[in-house]
């Protein structure tokens, strides 16, 4: 399995006034979109989500979001490893991901960016 990258996962209140901030602390701009109810923006290494307390408390559990090249390829080695896979893969609207636990129980997103 190939790590291509992490991305850090930052709950704001507003996702309009975090924005500005953070695209100008990575140096670029963001790529909006919505899932499951709650707003998202890809700044850099950072994905600010914001949205209905209930859902952040899920999407808050997950550690970090990690970029593979291949979500089926990282599902395999994390279960030959001792992980767990929670969800997916799935498509999402920048590729496919999955959740796994692993075995000391962090939990964290995988994705890749394949339809």
């Amino acid at each position: 399995m190939e790590i291509l990258g992490a991305t850090l996962r930052v709950c704001v209140d507003d996702l309009e006034t975090a924005v500005p901030f953070y695209e100008r602390l990575a140096g670029g701009r963001a790529l909006r979109f919505e899932r499951g109810g709650v707003q998202v923006a890809a700044v850099g290494c950072f994905l600010l989500m914001s949205g209905p307390e209930a859902e952040l408390e899920v999407l808050r559990k997950v550690a970090a979001t990690i970029a593979v090249k291949d979500v089926e390829e990282a599902r395999d080695v994390l279960v030959e490893l001792g992980a767990r896979v929670i969800a997916g893969p799935v498509p999402t609207p920048a590729g496919r991901n999955l959740i796994a636990m692993h075995p000391d129980g962090a939990v964290y997103e995988y994705v890749d960016r394949q339809s």
